[in-house]
């Protein structure tokens, strides 16, 4: 009977790779990396040089991810519940299962009421501060710590996303600690992932584009070297700091830059996940708003929010800024058709970016309230308002 290789599959997921990615970079088929994963297959001996370097792991330690063991062994929960018994003696296996169940949790972000995941990512927060204190030395203390980071980084996201982007201390506070985490690791990629997310309280919670062009550019500048998915992603928002400041020329000189990086981005960016290919038309999208371009930022947003229909809480911030677009330009029954859209994805994912874009631009519509179709949407606004 064969068994998982879960401490394979984490690594994959640590360094950013899907199974299709890793298949694509090894010149395999995914149904080959799934059979590794299963335990049913071994990589040949030719193509082990080139999965340890994608894993980012010697050749010792790609033996040891591959080796099979017996569920009598340790392997996933099993592991997990004994090393929390016994923190001391924490090893690979448990690691990987605790980042299993983080990569479940964080999955279902957007799509789905961050309230209803805090208690789940603040037990499983829990559980890799006890293993990280018992866990002295070794790959499954890194693994671990990185872990710690990534759970650090999303718990703020989830406080954040669930106060209505009111609560910037808390936020902040995990924030700090995931950088910290990633600074002690020495991995660039980790930290700026958490400095771009602390940039984010900034640009929308506090409204501070100075200081969040700083967090923006300090990210970019620190993923430079490894990580050109991320290193983008923050020229992005260090384009949306610069159209806050109404900087038109710096802006788009970070939008230029911002592209450039991310045409450079692989799968095998420890990164990738962060990032999609609707992200710059998304960002972009909501600088020529702010600059004023409510033409040419419709576009780019109309554009987006068709391709965005699996990531629901992203969808309705975009909807809400086709939103104003519209607006502005006094189209208001197109303004009016995507605000409804943008509150049928909020009523199920109560998304904080989008709730306070879409009450917004309600505000905006204050000028033709007395238009029945206004007025209507106005009614739906009510009942999202009372219901949260």
């Amino acid at each position: 009977m064969a068994h998982r290789r879960n401490g394979l599959a984490a690594r994959r997921r640590t360094v950013g790779l899907t199974q299709e990615a890793l298949a694509e970079l090894m010149q395999v088929d995914r149904s080959t990396v799934t059979r590794w994963e299963l335990g049913r297959t071994a990589p040949q001996p030719w193509l082990r040089p080139q999965l340890a370097r994608l894993l980012r792991v010697d050749a010792e330690g790609l033996n040891d991810l591959l080796t099979v063991r017996s569920p009598g062994d340790g392997q996933g929960q099993d592991a997990l519940d004994y090393a929390l018994l016994h923190p001391d003696r924490i090893g690979l296996p448990a690691v990987a299962a605790l980042r299993t169940r983080f990569d479940d949790c964080a999955a279902r972000y957007d799509r789905v009421p961050s309230a209803g995941l805090i208690a789940e990512a603040a037990a499983q927060l829990n559980h890799i501060d006890r293993l990280a204190a018992g866990c002295a030395h070794g790959r499954a203390q890194r693994e671990l710590l990185a872990l710690h980071a990534d759970a650090c980084a999303l718990m703020g996201q989830l406080v954040w996303d669930a106060s209505q982007r009111r609560d910037h201390t808390t936020a902040k506070a995990y924030y700090e600690r995931s950088a910290d985490l990633a600074r002690h690791l020495r991995d660039t990629t980790l930290e700026a992932h958490a400095l771009l997310r602390t940039c984010y309280v900034a640009l929308y919670g506090a409204h501070d584009a100075s200081a969040g062009l700083a967090l923006a550019e300090q990210a970019a500048a620190t993923a430079e070297h490894t990580s050109p998915a991320l290193a983008g992603l923050a020229l992005l928002h260090v384009a949306e700091a610069h159209a806050m400041l109404r900087s038109a020329s710096d802006c788009e000189r970070a939008l230029v830059g911002a592209e450039r990086r991310l045409a450079y981005a692989k799968g095998s960016d420890a990164a990738a996940g962060l990032v999609s290919p609707t992200q710059f038309g998304r960002l972009a999208g909501s600088c020529y708003l702010t600059l004023g371009d409510h033409r040419r930022a419709e576009a780019l947003l109309a554009g987006t929010a068709e391709a965005l229909r699996d990531r629901r809480k992203s969808r309705a911030i975009v909807l809400g800024n086709l939103t104003l677009a519209r607006i502005r330009q006094r189209d208001v029954e197109a303004g009016v058709a995507s605000l409804t859209e943008a509150i049928i994805e909020l009523e199920t994912t109560r998304g904080g970016g989008g709730m306070n874009i879409v009450f917004g631009a309600a505000r905006e519509l204050r000028p033709w309230r007395q238009e029945p179709f206004v007025a209507e949407v106005h009614d739906r606004l009510l009942g999202l308002m009372t219901a949260a």
